[in-house]
């Protein structure tokens, strides 16, 4: 099998000056879960440049779709920044991840937390039918610092219940809950700050956090997996893992080593 795919980019979007999405072909020998993550790259100089990458297509998607951000001189984004329709990409051959619903014990309702780029994870399991039918509620929300970063922010106000595959059920069943943390916003703040807070649950129409009955994904910034995760352990909750299912999971491939390269995650 081979190491890697080589796909056509098919779109480009460009969010901020230093955040952009695009969508490339798919081979039909890639298969993967929703909110897996592969390599991607470039070839450079006969050679592949490869960094971890979420998929922010769901599983059954036609085409796949990545959210990156730009970091100055970084080897790779450097250069992935001018893609354009038609240059040439090269995807992994083994996607892997941890956010899996098959990760998670049985629930009520399941929290999507992600700052910055970590919500490209979630934007496959927005889409997964099978999220629906596990859980009553799907919760997500996403923190930057700044408006101009809420990626998919239309789409998932607005967009996502006139998707003909899941719209009834995201419109029946999905809460966004966009936060930024250095502008004025309807909703500002931490994350970790938001799930303190007695006003967002009344808001949601949700009790407060508990290990009886809510699951929780979280993807983002290293200081923002070290604090979520330990405030869910104070709550009692229980990590899971591709080994068995718990209460809770993390993404830890874009953590420390993986920062520079992929994303710079708002706290």
């Amino acid at each position: 099998m081979a190491k890697y795919y080589k796909q056509m980019v098919t779109s480009v979007k460009r969010w901020t000056e230093s955040l952009f999405s695009f969508t490339t072909t798919r081979d039909q020998g890639f298969r993967f879960d929703s909110g897996m993550f592969t390599m991607l790259g470039l070839e450079v100089d006969g050679r592949p440049l490869l960094r971890a990458y979420s998929i922010a297509s769901p599983a059954y998607g036609e085409e796949l779709e990545f959210l990156s951000i730009v970091v100055p001189d970084g080897p790779l984004t450097s250069r992935l920044q001018h893609v354009q329709p038609g240059d040439e990409v090269l995807i992994g051959a083994k996607p892997t991840g941890t956010l899996l619903l098959d990760n998670l014990e049985p629930g009520r309702t399941l929290y999507l937390l992600a700052t910055g780029t970590g919500l490209a994870a979630f934007m496959g399991l927005v889409r997964e039918p099978d999220a629906y039918e596990r859980f009553e509620r799907v919760v997500l929300v996403h923190g930057v610092r700044h408006i101009g970063e809420l990626a998919y922010r239309d789409f998932l106000t607005s967009g996502i219940v006139e998707d003909e595959y899941i719209g009834e059920l995201a419109k029946a069943q999905l809460t966004y809950c966009p936060t930024v943390t250095r502008e004025a916003f309807e909703r500002q703040g931490r994350i970790t700050d938001i799930l303190v807070s007695d006003a967002f649950f009344e808001e949601l129409g949700l009790p407060r956090l508990n290990a009886m009955h809510d699951r929780v994904m979280i993807c983002g910034s290293t200081a923002m997996l070290r604090d979520l995760s330990a405030m869910l352990d104070d709550l009692g909750f229980e990590e899971g893992s591709n080994a068995k299912a718990g209460q809770y999971v993390v993404e830890k491939a874009f953590a420390d080593q993986h920062v520079p390269a992929r994303s710079v995650a708002a706290e």
